[in-house]
């Protein structure tokens, strides 16, 4: 996925979790914030961040805040994209290109988003129909849950106390239990992590949560994404590490 009109700036500060005060171009701006979790350890007063221009001119916000750099000891600053929609967006992309088997799963017939089930709402839904074997025809839920915190190279999600998330887990048993097939894919909005993992220290019920899921054949995804100021793309499934 692409962005355009990118900007350049100087984060300052973040009044709520909608926005942010910034430098931009030697003014201070008022700019949206694409992700309302806490992002405390990446949005350091003086850090760089990049933005998108609207085109929309009855927008209260000229801009959204979509990245930023993560300064690191001895390394180049890390570029982390902090969209909260794009990881449902890069992972339908990468899915339309027909790589799912990249993660073990299949290249749909048919594959749709924002799905109920039940009392759930899952970001996709996938049917497999066309293979002479699969009758009736493979089905399955994927949820997509974006990862923006790393420590030494390790990515770990949540960055925060979640209990959606755990929610999230939770429906997904469900479906495994009603025979549909059911993953939790993490896209990690960064690149060169060596693996994800639960954040135990920050939320241990997610963490074993996850595993239990694992356990009741609910398959756990990591794939890290190559990050520009202007796009986001999916390119490697990362090992995860429970």
């Amino acid at each position: 996925m692409t962005y355009q009109d990118i900007h350049r700036a100087v984060f300052l500060s973040r009044p709520n979790r909608f926005i942010a005060q910034v430098n931009l171009d030697g003014r201070e701006e008022t700019v949206h914030v694409k992700n309302t979790g806490r992002c405390r350890e990446l949005l350091l007063p003086g850090c760089t961040v990049y933005l998108e221009g609207s085109a929309n001119p009855a927008r209260r916000t000229k801009y959204d805040l979509v990245a930023v750099e993560k300064a690191r000891p001895g390394l180049p600053p890390l570029l982390i994209n902090l969209d909260a929609q794009a990881p449902n967006r890069v992972f339908g992309e990468w899915m339309a290109a027909g790589k799912g088997a990249e993660l073990g799963l299949p290249e749909p017939t048919l594959l749709r988003p924002e799905t109920t089930w039940g009392n759930s709402r899952f970001d996709f839904y996938w049917e497999l129909s066309n293979a002479a074997d699969s009758f009736p025809p493979r089905r399955g839920f994927v949820e997509v849950k974006g990862c923006t915190l790393e420590e030494d190279g390790l990515a770990l999600f949540p960055d925060a106390p979640t209990q959606r998330g755990v929610k999230h887990l939770r429906e997904l048993m469900a479906c495994r239990g009603a025979g549909y097939e059911a993953a939790v894919c993490f896209v990690i909005q960064m690149e060169g992590m060596r693996a994800f993992s639960p954040n135990d220290r920050t939320h241990p019920a997610f963490g074993a949560a996850l595993r239990e899921a694992v356990d009741a054949g609910v398959k756990v995804l990591a794939v890290e994404c190559a990050v520009a100021a202007d796009s986001l793309t999916m390119t490697r499934p990362v090992p995860v590490l429970l």
